[in-house]
């Protein structure tokens, strides 16, 4: 079996991330962590909170703290977030430590050495009212391309195309405001991309199972011509530009690398950050000449990230010369909309995760984020549409399930999977069905369709339905006891079923289901286990609480009053 490198989108430092964040990245990346992990992978999913650059600055000084003390309290906020929606990262790490300051100057220097890194005195924007040098980032204006108001000065939102500061028209700091504005001379490190364009192409152009939209942007990207990018900004907070004696650089003074350059990085630092933490060997997971050749590795991020991971971060990569191990598959997400609009915190618009929690526990939203996400197409969240399938999928046709066939274990065989008569025609056409939802669930989740696999598990659960519909044991408890007993010892055996279908979807409801029939083996099915006769005769079940409880119209009126909804 390869092992699995999973990693997904950085989430950056200032506050905690909203659903299309979840839904973009951390969780379906967790999805298919926990899928592989059933499977018996070995796997690393690894993650990290981005902290460098001017918005970690500017929100730090919003808080009133310095901008150390404001990125370890957010970490551990993010930290604690991801956690409570179940994301099982391996290491949830960060990039102001150490191992991703050692990495990013390892790689400025072996770039550098391949003759990859020039100086240059560029032309940046200045904001005299704010007294310092803008960053991409914080130059906003009207997009030269497409004419969208509010681009930024590294990409525009609308159309998607990489900019400089001083392509914008109309310019103004996004810090004060201010148009107050003037191009001076300052000195920054470039990596010359075009260098090594032809080889960036070539890379991307092998991934021959990457998804289209994935691979129709990094092509975008090259098609409209590759620049050189600097990589070194005007700012205190970040991995400083050193010289061979470890000190400033000459002529770098006051500089460090470009946020966008080291962030990616990170995937290795703090890789190497959760190897320093558990005795183990970072560089078997990232170097091919240490053992990372049996590595099969996946990221998962929103398609405003795609740009930087299948050209910047690859000409990093490639560009060292070394044998690093690169992106095996990049799985990009479309854009979870509110109601057709953006999340928007100063206009109460939108759920977070924190306050996602204080409404219903983690599964109901990842289930939903999961099987009604933006993975083909951009998708727009409503509650009713949330109210609708949470009702329909997870109350009435999964948790249904569970609840009457133990209660009725419970009530007319004495809480124990029952003994007795032989499966038939029924249940053998119930297994062939329900191995063939399996093998299409399976092979949805290993193409990383995270929407087909829950509609092929959706489709399972409603088999076990029908099949009690049809077996109806209740009804042959009065006339035919055996009879009875095998349409509830196949029930029961669903149900264990049901519950390891669900685990990396659900993870903390599916020990609950597992363990209504005294089961806790999570992992994932596969054909020939006999499926629909694992349970030893006699074991004892027991119902549980309310697995779903359905959302009430009056729920839905008060979150849309809360949080935003149908204007």
């Amino acid at each position: 079996m390869p092992r699995i490198l999973i990693t997904s989108a950085l989430p950056y430092i200032n506050g905690i991330k909203h659903l299309g964040n979840l839904a973009g990245s951390m969780l379906p990346a967790d999805v298919y962590a926990r899928f592989k992990r059933g499977q018996g992978h070995e796997v690393l999913y690894i993650c990290a909170t981005d902290e460098h650059g001017t918005p970690a600055e500017l929100a730090a000084a919003a808080a009133g703290q310095d901008v150390q003390t404001y990125c370890d309290e957010q970490h551990e906020v993010q930290k604690a977030a991801g956690e409570a929606f179940g994301l099982s990262y391996d290491w949830f790490g960060r990039s102001s430590r150490a191992p991703n300051r050692r990495l990013t100057e390892h790689f400025a220097k072996a770039l550098e050495a391949n003759g990859l890194i020039e100086e240059r005195v560029d032309r940046m924007v200045y904001s005299i009212d704010d007294a310092r040098f803008l960053p991409d980032r914080y130059v906003e204006g009207t997009c030269p391309h497409c004419g969208h108001v509010g681009a930024r000065g590294d990409q525009c939102d609308n159309c998607g195309r990489l900019l400089d500061p001083t392509d914008l028209i109309a310019p103004y700091s996004a810090v004060s405001g201010s148009t107050n504005l003037e191009v001076r001379d300052t000195r920054h490190l470039y990596l010359l991309q075009t260098k090594i364009e032809d080889r960036i192409r070539a890379w991307i152009e092998s991934k021959t199972d990457w998804q289209t939209l994935a691979k129709s942007i990094a092509l975008k990207h090259l098609d409209e011509g590759l620049i050189d990018r600097g990589i070194t900004r005007d700012l205190k907070w970040g991995v400083p530009v050193v010289g061979d004696d470890g000190g400033p650089r000459p002529g770098m003074e006051g500089k460090v690398f470009y946020v966008w350059f080291d962030a990616p990085i990170e995937y290795i630092g703090a890789t190497e950050e959760w190897a320093q933490a558990n005795d183990g060997n970072w560089e078997s997971w990232w170097r091919l000449d240490r053992g990372a050749d049996d590595v099969r590795y996946v990221q998962f991020m929103g398609k405003d990230n795609v740009a930087f991971h299948t050209v910047s971060f690859p000409a990093t990569i490639l560009g060292s010369g070394e044998p690093w191990k690169t992106v095996d598959t990049l799985k990009a997400f479309n854009w979870l909309n509110w109601y057709g609009g953006k999340f928007s915190t100063s206009q109460k618009r939108g759920v977070f995760m924190d306050q996602a929690l204080e409404i219903l526990p983690a599964d109901y939203w990842r289930w939903h984020l999961t099987a009604y996400g933006p993975e083909g197409s951009d998708a727009a969240f409503t509650w009713e549409q949330f109210q609708s399938t949470t009702n329909k999928d997870l109350a009435d046709v999964l948790g249904n399930f569970v609840n009457r066939i133990v209660k009725f274990a419970e009530s007319k065989f004495e809480g124990v999977v029952p003994d007795g008569g032989e499966p038939g025609p029924l249940e053998a056409k119930l297994e062939a069905d329900v191995a063939a939802g399996i093998a299409e669930a399976t092979a949805a989740f290993e193409a990383m369709e995270f929407r087909k696999a829950c509609v092929a598990l959706r489709a399972v659960w409603v088999l076990g339905n029908e099949y009690l519909q049809e077996a109806a044991p209740w009804t042959a408890y009065k006339t035919d006891v055996e009879r009875s007993a095998v349409g509830v010892r196949t029930g029961l055996n669903l149900v264990a079923l049901f519950a390891r279908l669900a685990a990396p979807v659900m993870p903390f409801t599916a020990p609950t289901i597992a363990a209504t029939v005294g089961e806790s083996d999570l992992s994932w099915p596969t054909a020939g286990e006999g499926l629909l006769d694992r349970l030893p005769r006699g074991q004892k079940v027991a119902s549980a609480e309310v697995l779903f409880k359905k959302i009430e119209d009056a729920q839905v009126a008060e979150w849309s009053e809360r949080f935003g909804g149908a204007d």
